[in-house]
């Protein structure tokens, strides 16, 4: 029965996020650079599956049949179609991107390679817009350092987690105006809004780095989050 919920409410479109009511002033600036989206990838599949990218982190990151996981930044999709078949016919994936024109092309690879676990989204800037309670697990793969409100963002995601929810991160270790985030700002970052770093694994095939992360505790007001600075 959630399964069949969490489709309702995504093909709708009705979930609207738990940052409806928020306040986004009181959210403090990102006190670092933000990387420009330039592509919808990160690198072309052939390659990355050579070095078997996907698998090792979905492996990492304890991906099973049955689970729902949501893919933000989803790009093309080369993790939308991997996890698609990873979490197979009882488990659901949510796909999601911030540019129509991607998420329209996404939309069709889904459709054309009949992936009828997956539904396909616009997301927002500052906020993903997820249904709450409802993700085993959170993808965001080579996305975080284009992310302009990041404690907006992850402030808003939060509530969609279930009690034993992860976020996964894969990023490269650079500054964050060179498409990478260095992992102790990442850390920061996500601990200043109540999550918990739970794992952490140097990924060069992946191009930097494998962490996750769990909510832990009362989510922060807005007004009391500082800010972390780039080195």
């Amino acid at each position: 029965m959630r399964v069949e919920a969490l489709m309702v409410a995504l093909l709708i479109g009705g979930c609207t996020g738990s940052g409806e009511d928020t306040n986004r002033s009181g959210f403090p600036p990102a006190d670092r650079p933000v990387s420009d989206i330039i592509s919808s990838q990160f690198s072309d599949e052939e390659t990355r599956d050579r070095l078997n990218e996907a698998e090792t982190v979905m492996d990492m990151a304890d991906i099973e049949e049955g689970m729902t996981v949501a893919d933000i930044g989803a790009g093309n999709g080369y993790y939308t179609v991997r996890l698609a078949r990873r979490v197979g016919d009882s488990g659901r994936v949510l796909a999601e991107d911030v540019i129509a024109e991607t998420r329209d092309r996404l939309a069709e690879r889904v459709t054309r390679e009949r992936l009828d676990n997956v539904s396909v989204r616009l997301g927002e800037f500052a906020d993903p817009k997820l249904p709450e309670n409802s993700f085993d697990r959170i993808f965001m793969v080579h996305m975080y350092h284009e992310i302009e409100s990041p404690y907006e963002f992850l402030w808003n995601m939060r509530p969609s987690l279930r009690p034993e929810g992860l976020v996964v991160v894969v990023d490269a270790d650079r500054p964050t105006n060179r498409h990478g985030t260095p992992p102790d700002l990442l850390r920061c970052e996500f601990e200043a809004v109540g999550y918990h770093l739970v794992a952490f694994r140097e990924m060069p095939d992946a191009g930097g780095y494998f962490s996750m992360f769990a909510a832990r505790g009362e989510r922060p007001e807005p007004q009391s989050i500082e800010a972390c600075g780039q080195d």
